[in-house]
């Protein structure tokens, strides 16, 4: 019996975490409306405990997770690539994170996807607590903390964000100090972050082990109290953040390619294999060897895509830009029964901006990352919330939205490194992109 019961363990253990979080989602919606038809609203205390557990885990790994991956992101920067090739690297991967969160927030506002949740409305003045009045002067000074530590105890997600950036980039000059000792140090300090980046990497795969009974919970509760209307909404999110995956590939990346004097048709020819590659796989980092590949075959010289293309799999997430403005319009939504505010648009333009540079390159993680967004916007994914419970619908679907915004992703940081390298002369003579 004992044996069995490893089996089954190992067996789950060893299933598709995001199929599991899928199932979790149709057991949840399953029991909801089942409840819902019988005319329960509420879950016992005790099953709810699970859900509450889930969102309690997710806010305790944010702040960790933003420290030690930003910091290992901004130190692992080689300061003599920090030039000429790497300061139009960061900006134009940047750049182009930013336009896919107004991308993302524009879709959202065009889409309107929300189900909103019976007591929202009557919930919104108090909850939200905002009259739109947001002092953007105020969000921008209030970036620089007066305490690092008050940062990150009171969980300031912007101020924590700036403050282990400037230490990374600092971290980066000193590795390469001609001071022995200060080296030495530095690249001790960069390990141990890298460590604590490890171990947070670890704890999320825990989570996310636990997610599809935190997920079936949530998703019980809130179809328990709405009904089956709730499944619409899912489904105009995902055509919202689908639609906006193909518009950024056909004017953001089309028109930087146009600007850049690179031929469209050669490119996307080469592009396709690390395209479907990072769909099916759902990472940027699993996929990066043949986006490598592609590189090589249009002509990029390896002194350019050897750097750009790693850095891109860690801080260019165009995809999941988009998936921030479109989810976060979802979850404002959904529970408050409005809009975003032009304050909180700018902000999670921002912040959705700035984490993707920690964002790891791995399947989910743009989950992840959004609830990152939520708590810089003042509306955390707390226990026991309608909040959570949307949240949990958006985990529900986020195996469907990822490999959507993985393939943008990858195809993003082959674009921008094969533009920086035609701008520079970094291209061969024999390249496709050149005949």
């Amino acid at each position: 019996m004992e044996g069995t019961k490893k089996g089954l363990f190992k067996a789950y253990l060893d299933f598709n975490v995001l199929y599991k979080i899928l199932i979790g989602l149709v057991i949840g919606a399953i029991a909801g409306i089942i409840l819902a038809a019988s005319g329960v609203t509420a879950l016992p205390a005790w099953i709810s405990m699970f859900g509450t557990i889930f969102t309690r885990l997710l806010k305790m790994i944010i702040i960790p997770i933003i420290v030690g991956s930003l910091v290992v992101g901004a130190s692992s920067v080689s300061p003599a690539n920090v030039g000429k090739v790497g300061i139009r690297v960061v900006l134009i991967y940047l750049a182009t994170s930013a336009i896919g969160v107004i991308i993302g927030l524009l879709l959202a506002n065009i889409f309107q996807p929300h189900a909103e949740l019976a007591d929202a409305v009557a919930k919104a003045a108090a909850a939200a607590g905002k009259d739109g009045s947001t002092n953007v002067w105020k969000v921008i000074y209030e970036i620089v903390p007066t305490s690092v530590l008050s940062s990150l105890v009171n969980e300031t997600v912007l101020q924590v964000i700036f403050f282990t950036l400037l230490f990374g980039l600092c971290l980066s000059f000193l590795k390469i100090s001609k001071d022995e000792r200060i080296a030495k140090a530095a690249q001790t300090t960069y390990e141990v972050f890298d460590c604590l980046t490890e171990i947070m990497m670890k704890i999320v795969r825990g989570i996310m082990q636990y997610a599809p009974i935190g997920v079936a919970v949530l998703i019980a509760e809130v179809f328990a109290k709405n009904g089956a209307q709730i499944a619409g909404a899912l489904v105009t999110v995902t055509v919202a953040c689908f639609i906006g995956y193909a518009i950024h590939i056909v004017l953001v990346y089309g028109g930087l390619l146009k600007i850049f004097g690179i031929k469209i048709k050669p490119f996307f020819k080469e592009a396709r294999t690390p395209f479907v590659t990072a769909f099916v796989t759902r990472s940027s980092n699993g996929t990066l060897p043949t986006t490598m590949a592609a590189a090589e075959n249009l002509g990029v010289d390896k002194e350019v895509y050897a750097f750009s293309l790693p850095l891109g799999a860690t801080i260019n997430m165009d995809g999941t830009a988009i998936y921030q403005g479109v989810c976060t319009f979802f979850l404002v939504m959904t529970v408050y029964g409005r809009g975003l505010y032009f304050g909180e648009m700018a902000m999670i333009t921002l912040l959705a901006t700035l984490a993707s540079i920690g964002t790891a390159g791995v399947p989910g993680a743009g989950a992840i990352m959004l609830a990152m967004v939520m708590q810089g916007i003042g509306m955390p994914i707390e226990p026991a919330t309608n909040i959570a419970g949307a949240y949990a619908l958006i985990l529900g679907i986020d195996a469907i939205l990822d490999m959507g915004r993985t393939a943008l992703n990858v195809t993003g940081d082959l674009t921008c490194t094969t533009c920086i390298a035609k701008k520079l002369g970094f291209l061969r003579e024999d390249s496709v992109l050149l005949k």
